[in-house]
């Protein structure tokens, strides 16, 4: 799979869950108003707050693929993590301040005005549709840890697809928020005591407030300029350490430039008999290498370096035995 088909399916997912939440917050608020439930209203809060991330995440994906320019030369892959901070900051302010308010009120006040039966259809169909969003989330993250031959947990922890791992956070949240919503419903229609009602909706607005921490906090990182994951720096290593007339690799460097672009900058330490020939088609056979086994890694630069004190005779011995047939390294 490429870069390419990565955003489009990112991009269909982001649709899906924007399309799912925007019709379970008109049911949600409906439900709400009709029941005077605290926790349906603050589930419906919840959900226009990820209608509102979805839309954010679509632009942030958008903007995202627009192609380097003169001003831009790495392209414009980090601006999707500004808008996915953005989407983090609404559903903090929006989603979880709103759903705390309302149900510390609705203890304090203590009052109920409506019918039940309409929130349990709401909250049952409304979990359906989650399930189906998240149920796609799901799969992107499986097939984007089968490209980076990992596991999806590890996949979901390190990816820097800020969008997919939204919509995977958002939908799970959403599903557990459901849960807490009907719980307290429930109780507060078994017991006619609406301080269930109000805990559920304190709960779903702590719940809320803990996806848009985890989200700003990945959105930061990689906005500062986060290196990929210490594995894959290490098989990079191997791929530029095995190139021909390389000694040694001093210092490797990456950067995440978007969810979808990697930089990859080293100093390498090329042998003493090393042309600027050999130098330049190293170069080549670096980014072809990597590049052919990491689509994502749009940037390759090698800048060679002198060796180290010290390190003039291993380089001597290593030209050495790579010149002797029947060196120690030949079986």
């Amino acid at each position: 799979m490429t870069a390419s088909d990565s955003t489009t399916e990112s991009v269909g997912t982001v649709v899906v869950a924007g399309v799912a939440n925007l019709a379970i917050a008109v049911a949600k608020l409906a439900a709400g108003l009709l029941s005077g439930s605290a926790a349906m209203l603050s589930e419906a809060a919840h959900s226009v707050a990820d209608t509102t991330t979805e839309v954010l995440l679509y632009v942030a994906l958008r903007r995202s693929a627009h192609p380097a320019d003169v001003r831009h030369p790495f392209g414009y892959g980090k601006e999707s993590y500004v808008w996915a901070f953005l989407a983090a900051l609404f559903t903090f302010v929006a989603g979880a301040g709103f759903a705390v308010t309302h149900g510390v009120t609705t203890i304090l006040v203590h009052e109920h005005g409506g019918e039940y039966g309409v929130a349990y259809v709401v909250l049952a169909v409304s979990f359906a549709i989650e399930a189906v969003s998240l149920a796609r989330a799901v799969r992107q993250i499986r097939a984007g840890s089968r490209r980076w031959r990992t596991t999806p947990r590890r996949f979901l922890r390190l990816t820097a697809d800020t969008t997919v791992k939204a919509v995977f956070l958002e939908d799970s949240a959403a599903l557990v928020g459901l849960v807490i919503a009907g719980a307290g419903l429930g109780l507060s229609h078994a017991t006619g005591d609406e301080l269930y009602d109000g805990l559920a909706s304190i709960l779903i607005g702590l719940l809320l407030l803990v996806v848009a921490i985890i989200l700003a906090r990945n959105n930061i990182s990689l906005l500062v300029g986060r290196a990929v994951p210490e594995r894959l720096h290490r098989e990079i290593e191997r791929e530029l350490a095995a190139l021909p007339t390389v000694h040694r690799i001093d210092t490797l460097l990456t950067m995440q430039l978007g969810p979808d672009d990697v930089l990859v900058a080293a100093k390498v330490d090329f042998d003493d008999d090393a042309t600027g020939a050999d130098i330049e088609a190293a170069a080549d056979e670096a980014e072809r290498r990597l590049t052919g086994r990491y689509p994502q890694i749009g940037y390759v630069f090698l800048d060679p370096t002198r060796s180290a004190p010290g390190t003039d005779g291993q380089r001597a011995r290593r030209i050495q035995e790579r010149r002797t047939p029947g060196g120690p390294h030949r079986t």
